[in-house]
């Protein structure tokens, strides 16, 4: 099957005082219809990577790649015009922590209908049926009160499900979602994480979920990329987490918590500087 998304040598770096410093340094994967976890510290480059798929990269960074397709179309080649047809029609990004991602003086449905307005022929009445029927799909117990509502009267788990409806109002074949659970507590980073899973298993879509946490992502995905300053040092589907190739990855893997064997004291990574450095092979 070919792949919805395919990136090669993806390079991203903002001007320094002694030169440029690459915060994103020369990964490659693909995705297809199916879900893919980016794992990794925080600086590790995940968001910036998650950026540089739309291309949202804010100046003066620098976006280069060898390749950046989606579904065959160079993404870097075209202009801002163009892209801004693609992005949240073709590929779509739910960024994190709704409370500071969502307009506060802006209605969450007014919020929610622009990106249906922009891609389709809709009326508002039309955008408005469908922002109501998208809040009902993604779990919303009152459509009609949310549409009405601003931002700083949603609960945490309303937010979250409100930035998925609205990456999903134009109906998206790939979405990118940064750290989707990272403002929930556990019982409703289940839901979100099974809302998700649905999405992409019913609709066929690409989905890449970009998190710290390697223990969610092993249990939700169907492969890992794992990413340490700026590089992907390792690739495996998620059921093989444990025979982790990589000395970084089975760190991260050693180090997450248990409840069934707790310690007093959970393990540190031991960083070696090769796996800094872009000529080492992963």
């Amino acid at each position: 099957m070919t792949p919805l998304l395919r990136v090669a040598d993806l390079r991203v770096s903002f001007p320094g005082a002694s030169g440029p410093i690459e915060a994103v340094r020369g990964i490659s994967f693909d995705l297809g219809r199916e879900k893919v976890g980016l794992v990794g510290e925080s600086g590790s480059g995940k968001s910036t990577v998650a950026r540089a798929l739309l291309r949202l990269v804010p100046k003066p960074g620098i976006v280069s790649a060898q390749r950046l397709e989606l579904d065959g179309i160079d993404l870097l080649s075209l202009s801002e015009t163009k892209m801004r047809g693609l992005r949240g029609r073709r590929i779509s990004m739910i960024l994190q922590d709704p409370r500071f991602s969502l307009n506060p003086i802006m209605a969450v449905g007014a919020q929610i209908m622009e990106s249906r307005l922009a891609h389709f022929q809709d009326s508002a009445a039309q955008a408005k049926t469908h922002a109501l029927a998208m809040l009902d799909s993604v779990g919303i117990r009152d459509p009609a009160r949310v549409f009405d509502a601003y931002a700083h009267e949603l609960s945490g788990g309303e937010g979250q499900r409100v930035m998925i409806a609205m990456m999903l109002m134009a109906e998206p074949e790939v979405l990118v979602a940064d750290e989707p659970t990272s403002a929930l507590d556990v019982s409703l980073r289940g839901q979100v994480l099974l809302l998700l899973d649905a999405l992409a298993a019913n609709r066929g879509r690409g989905l890449l979920i970009i998190s710290h946490d390697l223990g969610l992502v092993t249990a939700f995905c169907d492969r890992i990329l794992v990413m340490y300053a700026g590089q992907i040092v390792e690739t495996l589907r998620a059921n093989e987490i444990a025979n982790a190739k990589h000395p970084y990855t089975q760190a991260l893997w050693a180090a997450r918590p248990s409840l069934d064997k707790p310690v007093a004291v959970l393990p540190t990574v031991s960083r070696d500087p090769a796996w800094a450095d872009p000529r080492a092979d992963p």
